[in-house]
């Protein structure tokens, strides 16, 4: 097996049966739901056990090294969110993303009186916890799902002024990325501070330095070991000073309670490790071929209808195939091909792409195929091959449907 960058994923020969009796070798093409974990940190995570033990209250050698460790990748998040040592920012370590973004929340200490500008592109993660702790205000897209800077500017300038702007890197749908720097830019010439959710950014581009919160996870960045990172400035996520709205006095622990995720953040410093020894240009690079051939190749094929824009994306497509349920190609792709893939459901932004109201969208849905560094040219051609078959219709075995869960399974060893 080949790949176009020298990067490793631990289970990259793993073979799986099929529905004809063969064995494939596996291709994930679900990195945007979570990633595999690349050799190095696994390397770094399994050399680290020996040495784990509590940092709370030890005071062993033992626990003493799993003190400096953990320490070791918070500075190394700040360095890869472009903080670097000598800034007022500090990393937080939580289990995700979601647990970060729910926090934050919390700590800003906003009302229903505050308004929090979000987009119709983002993640549940980043609209859900705005919306119980706040009022939203949601940039609408146009008919290929995409924003600009003035169309935020826009939401930024209606009254009453926002407390805060929640956008994201990337779409996790499409992998269309807005034009961060320039929404960041128009959110601070109004004085309004930013949160950047850069979950899916994170894994295959720079982040955006200049944004005053960031939040990322692990497992969409080859350290699936359970833990997110919240940047931010230290005198607001220690809970005291300024906050997005008003000044605040109730102090606030730094840290989520219990024990540190220590293993998740050997986990994630390796990760990030990696990543820059690869380089973001080599990186974007390759993703921006695997992108353009994954587009163009599934917009060929006869029926397909691929989603989103064109152009400037991450390797992220989401794809309907006329007459096929999306849970069925998803359940196809896996069973007779060892491909995984992910379905999306009715989605606020994927309703707009599907340009379908919300009941039809819960009936259609699309799929989603997204790709990483380890993803192949070739990998893309034997997907490509796999989508053609499944939209001609050719079924080898019949499928049945799980109707309390939307799932099909095949039926081996009965006549198609």
């Amino acid at each position: 097996m080949t790949t176009d960058l020298p990067v490793a994923l631990s289970g990259d020969d793993l073979r799986v049966p099929c529905v004809d009796g063969h064995q494939r070798r596996y291709l994930s093409f679900d990195a945007a739901a979570a990633t595999g974990v690349l050799s190095g940190v696994l390397d770094a995570v399994q050399a680290f056990i020996p040495w784990y033990a509590s940092m709370q209250g030890g005071t062993g050698y033992k626990s003493q090294a799993s003190a400096i460790a953990y320490e070791s990748a918070r500075l190394a998040a700040l360095t890869f969110a472009g903080r670097g040592t000598a800034s007022d920012d500090t990393a937080v370590f939580y289990s995700n993303a979601t647990e970060a973004i729910r926090h934050l929340a919390g700590q800003l200490r906003l009302s229903r009186d505050d308004v929090v500008v979000t987009t119709i592109a983002e993640h549940h993660a980043n609209l859900l916890p705005w919306s119980l702790a706040a009022t939203c205000r949601q940039v609408e897209c146009g008919q290929d799902g995409t924003f600009d800077a003035g169309d935020v500017a826009a939401a930024l300038d209606k009254w009453p002024r926002p407390a805060l702007l929640a956008v994201t890197g990337a779409s996790g749908i499409t992998g269309w990325m807005p034009p961060l720097q320039d929404i960041i830019e128009a959110a601070h010439r109004r004085g309004v501070p930013v949160l950047a959710d850069v979950a899916q950014l994170a894994p295959h581009r720079p982040l955006p330095a200049s944004a005053d919160f960031l939040v990322w996870s692990g497992h969409k960045m080859y350290a699936p070991f359970g833990i997110g990172v919240l940047i931010g400035p230290r005198k607001v996520l220690a809970g005291r000073g300024v906050t997005a709205a008003r000044a605040s006095a109730h102090p606030a622990e730094p840290e989520p309670g219990g024990s540190p995720n220590v293993i998740g953040a050997i986990a994630l410093h390796a990760a990030m490790d990696a990543l820059a020894g690869v380089g973001w240009p080599a990186i974007g690079a390759h993703e921006s071929r695997i992108a353009t051939s994954m587009r163009s190749g599934l917009a060929a094929i006869p029926g397909v209808r691929v989603l989103g824009p064109g152009a400037g994306i991450l390797p992220i497509t989401t794809f309907t195939v006329p007459g096929v349920r999306p849970a069925l190609v998803t359940a196809r792709l896996g069973a007779e091909y060892g491909i995984g893939a992910g379905r999306l459901g009715a989605d606020p932004y994927l309703i707009r792409l599907l340009g379908l109201g919300r009941e039809e969208v819960l009936r259609a849905g699309a799929v989603r195929v997204s790709a990483g560094i380890g993803t192949s040219g070739d990998d893309v051609r034997r997907l490509l091959a796999a989508v053609a078959d499944v939209a001609a219709g050719r079924t080898p075995v019949p499928y049945h449907e799980d109707r309390s869960t939307g799932d099909f399974f095949p039926a081996p060893g009965r006549a198609a």
